[in-house]
């Protein structure tokens, strides 16, 4: 994997455990500069590049509890989504803040949670991927300072994310008026693999999608074929904890810096969520290998193997999930599940491959929920978690309406 990863084409140089004092400054801990960027490549502006950053520590420095390490700000090139990661199997710190510089000002101190998305462990996939933080949306900075509290993580690397720029894809998404998915039936129902099934029966229409051309997928960034799942019991629904002050036009390149963290840093194979909704109510296709299919994502933890998982684009721990992004999700949960005759508003028996909150083993869970049900995580916050036993009853009308 990491043979592959290194042919990648090096691009121009955000959940979920509870947040912690959010915008807190470093505190009276015992505070250890890092001795950064010893063997980061810097730009030819003696900036830090946006890419791939090793932060190495000082050799004589004591690692413990109560130790705050910082970088001290850093001049960087142009940036817009940042993120930390270090190696599988090393010890989780206890927190990570990151403050940003854009236009001169520095920004307050900001938690980025650890994440608790992943591909399943036992796969190749997992095998290969590296641990980290959820990454952060900043939209546009040129510095960064980074403060890690208790024991430093070996391997540790700064994600500096360039999207780069796709006029055309920001232009599509910025003139669309945000009109939330018809009710209009597919000309032909289809069944998992992609054939037309009988017509005698009526599933539940596709909702309207925007494709993986429609944000601007870089298909060499991704390695590998898609696998697909033996079925679908569950709907997983995410957010992305990455803020919430987007514009129409940001949305490709949010989801292009989703792609990019998830592929180079992580060592994922692609983005992890099968569909990302926007807050405009718009639903964008992401892990690739066609929409209608049972796609294995990398997004809940130990429960990728017979689930679809969707993000809502944004934090909705204290900010309110919209009419629109809850029917963008029912009509998408609609099309998914009743091709599998799941009920939207019961249970379903589904194997544990093990995650933090479930050991490996047969637990019974809703066939609609949130990655908080699966994973010790307060993904995908409270705002848009309370509204899911709404989801599952729209779903359960939205598919009986087609029955």
């Amino acid at each position: 994997m990491m043979e592959m990863m290194s042919r990648r084409p090096s691009l121009p140089p955000v959940h979920r455990r509870r947040l912690l004092g959010g915008a807190a400054v470093v505190g009276a801990a015992v505070t250890v500069p890092l001795a950064a960027r010893a063997s980061a490549v810097r730009s030819d502006s003696g900036r830090l590049p946006a890419d791939e950053v090793p932060l190495d520590a000082p050799r004589s420095a004591t690692r413990g509890s109560d130790t705050t390490w910082r970088t001290g700000p850093m001049a960087t090139e142009d940036f817009a989504l940042v993120g930390l990661t270090w190696r599988a199997g090393a010890n989780d710190p206890r927190r990570v803040r990151v403050r940003t510089r854009r236009a001169g000002s520095w920004s307050a101190w900001r938690t980025l949670p650890l994440l608790e998305d992943g591909p399943d462990p036992t796969s190749a996939e997992g095998r290969a991927a590296r641990r980290g933080t959820q990454p952060l949306w900043v939209g546009s900075a040129d510095g960064v300072e980074v403060a890690v509290d208790g024991a430093r993580p070996d391997g540790l690397r700064l994600s500096l994310v360039d999207p780069g720029r796709d006029t055309a894809a920001a232009a599509r998404a910025g003139a669309d008026p945000g009109d939330e998915p018809t009710d209009e039936p597919t000309d032909e129902p289809v069944d998992p693999s992609g054939e037309p099934t009988s017509k005698a029966k009526v599933r539940a229409p596709q909702p309207d999608l925007r494709s993986r051309k429609d944000w601007g997928a870089d298909e060499s960034w991704r390695d590998g074929k898609p696998v697909l799942c033996r079925t679908i019991q569950q709907v997983h629904v995410h957010h992305t904890a990455s803020g919430n002050d987007y514009s129409r036009r940001d949305v490709p390149a949010l989801i292009r810096s989703f792609y990019r963290y998830h592929t180079r840093s992580l060592g994922w194979s692609d983005i992890g969520y099968n569909f990302l909704v926007d807050r405009f109510g718009r639903t964008w296709v992401g892990r690739a290998g066609g929409p209608s299919r049972p796609i294995r994502g990398a997004h809940t933890l130990g429960f990728n193997h017979t689930s679809v998982g969707v993000a809502v684009i944004g934090n909705y721990e204290s900010a309110a999930a919209v009419d629109r992004i809850v029917t963008a999700i029912v009509r998408l949960a609609a099309w998914k599940l009743d091709r599998y005759d799941r009920k939207p508003r019961g249970k379903t028996r589904v194997y544990s491959h093990g995650s933090d909150k479930y050991p490996k083993g047969w637990v019974r869970l809703k066939v609609i929920d949130g990655h908080r049900d699966t994973n010790d995580t307060a993904c995908p916050g409270d705002r848009l978690y309370a509204r899911l036993p709404e989801i599952r009853k729209r779903t359960h009308w939205h598919v009986k309406r087609w029955s």
